[in-house]
């Protein structure tokens, strides 16, 4: 579910960043995840957004990376460290409520898939912790209608989402 490849405008907080540049070093990288939908990547009003789809990554109803996930994220951080990017760690869900003995919602489990990735990021591929964050969504911000399998399926997800291309100098405060 690709946008428009060529595009190079920038989100507010992507001042800086060759977007283009990005997308086409990403798809050299993950041309494989990408044809399998295992990894999907497009331009929103938050900043550029690779999502790491369930399919790839996680068993269903669990946080545990399946192996050769770590791989596959470290190939992502090898190009994002290129960049010196700020992230943003955002763990996504179905709607379809999940309560067994270690998730009792979706809450926990998106931010504890999040979590995950972002603890590949920091301890194998060698991110800057200053330059990360982890939200979990939960089921409230879905990219596809929940009313289908393959929109349920798009839903379950983590994004990687870039949100700086720089660190301040100084911040203002006033």
């Amino acid at each position: 579910n690709e946008n428009g490849g060529g595009k190079t405008s920038s989100a507010a907080g992507n001042a800086g960043i060759d977007v283009a540049e990005l997308h086409r070093k990403l798809t050299m990288a993950l041309g494989k995840e990408i044809a399998r939908q295992e990894i999907s990547l497009r331009m929103t009003p938050e900043g550029f957004v690779i999502s790491l789809h369930e399919l790839g990554f996680f068993n269903s109803g669990e946080a545990r990376l399946l192996p050769g996930a770590d791989e596959k994220i470290k190939r992502i951080a090898s190009v994002l460290l290129e960049y010196g990017l700020d992230m943003r760690i955002e763990g996504h869900s179905d709607n379809v409520p999940i309560h067994n003995a270690e998730f009792s919602s979706n809450w926990d489990l998106s931010t504890a898939r999040a979590k995950a990735v972002a603890m590949m990021l920091l301890n194998e591929a060698g991110v800057d912790p200053r330059r990360l964050s982890i939200a979990g969504y939960g089921e409230y911000h879905p990219t596809e209608r929940n009313d289908t399998p393959e929109g349920r399926r798009a839903n379950r997800r983590v994004d990687l989402v870039v949100v700086a291309t720089t660190t301040p100098a100084e911040p203002s405060l006033q």
